[in-house]
């Protein structure tokens, strides 16, 4: 059962993960992502769905660990526009 400090946490931690990106449009649709489900599972009241909703949030913090781990292993030259 989670509770709002666990969901808060998790939220700040999906944010700090997708700011690790170095791929800008990967870092800004995380981000975006991240603000627009949890906006959208704000009004959930039922304990099913906010926990379903928590354990997804879980999954993609693991995912994001994973994608800005091999993100940094094969970093390429910053993009310079002329």
């Amino acid at each position: 059962m989670a509770n709002s400090k666990q969901i808060l946490l998790l939220y700040k931690q999906l944010l700090e993960k997708a700011y690790k990106f170095d791929n800008y449009n990967f870092k800004e649709y995380s981000k975006r992502k991240i603000v627009e489900t949890f906006k959208a599972n704000k009004s959930l009241t039922n304990e099913n769905e906010i926990n379903q909703s928590y354990n997804e949030g879980i999954k993609q913090l693991t995912l994001f660990q994973r994608q800005t781990t091999i993100a940094q292993m094969y970093s390429f030259d910053k993009l310079q526009v002329r």
